[in-house]
């Protein structure tokens, strides 16, 4: 499924109006996803950045990795969560509101990452393009495709970094009994807080 700007935009206002409800401690609003793209299972990670510093820094980011729920369901509760459940952050306050860019990462059904060598799958991740889920036993990390190019990294250093985000050695990527999956993500954000939301990927 391609997004259109529109359903780009839609999406960021309806992230940004969920997180704004939660904190305000308002009733969110119980839409019935009337949208056809909205209605369809995706999964989704909403992202929040502060821009009171330069560069920009993550202040929250939680989403569904996997197409369980309903685009619209999905995208609401990763937005409150991402705004209140990341263990990384506390929860953000009412003044921060003017100060925070929303991005949202709808993902494609993420696939096995597999090679005869298990060293040969790092030339197929694309960076750029590519997102990485690795997971073992009951432990998994999730970058989304944008993470290796803000950060510079390449295809061994984004398997390495999604292995310490799984809580495993930056090498397990190596080992057959570490699984691994990729999968593409459209991503749309606003440019400023509250201001004009642009396709990023």
């Amino acid at each position: 499924m391609s997004l259109s700007q529109e359903d780009g935009k839609a999406l960021v206002e309806l992230a940004r109006s969920a997180i704004e409800a939660h904190v305000r401690g308002e009733k969110l609003k119980m839409l019935s996803w009337s949208s056809e793209f909205l209605s369809k299972e995706r999964g989704v990670f909403v992202t929040l950045n502060t821009v009171e510093q330069d560069p920009e820094r993550l202040r929250g980011c939680i989403g569904f990795p996997y197409p369980v729920k309903k685009l619209g369901e999905a995208l609401q509760e990763a937005a409150i969560a991402a705004a209140s459940e990341d263990p990384r952050f506390p929860p953000v306050r009412l003044g921060e509101l003017g100060s925070i860019v929303v991005e949202v990462s709808v993902l494609t059904p993420p696939r096995p990452l597999e090679a005869k060598r298990r060293a040969d799958v790092q030339k197929m991740v694309r960076i750029g393009k590519d997102g990485l889920i690795v997971s073992r036993s009951y432990t998994s990390g999730l970058l989304l495709p944008q993470v290796a190019t803000e950060f510079g990294f390449d295809q061994q250093e984004f398997l390495s970094q999604a292995c310490l985000k799984a809580g495993l050695m930056p090498d397990a990527w190596l080992d057959q009994e570490t699984k691994l999956h990729v999968f593409q993500a459209e991503v749309f954000a606003e440019k400023s807080p509250r201001g004009e939301v642009v396709r990023e990927y």
